[in-house]
């Protein structure tokens, strides 16, 4: 199954869930990102039950914060 992960592709055998897919892919701090599935977040409660098929598209989004003005 090929799946395209913040618009690079990665092929996986069998089935996998967002959950999987961050470890996979060294998520260091899943707690702190969003993810996007075809578009559309997914809770982080549903990580572990939301399966991805072949050709959807993930997006990590990271939210950092601070700075000085």
């Amino acid at each position: 199954m090929k799946i395209k992960v913040n618009n690079e592709y990665q092929e996986f055998d069998g089935e996998i869930t967002v959950s999987e897919l961050l470890t996979k892919n060294n998520v260091e701090m899943p707690d702190m990102v969003s993810v996007q599935l075809n578009g559309e977040f997914v809770k982080r409660d549903n990580f572990s039950s939301t399966s991805l098929t072949d050709q959807d598209e993930i997006n990590f989004l990271y939210f950092l914060g601070g700075g000085n003005f």
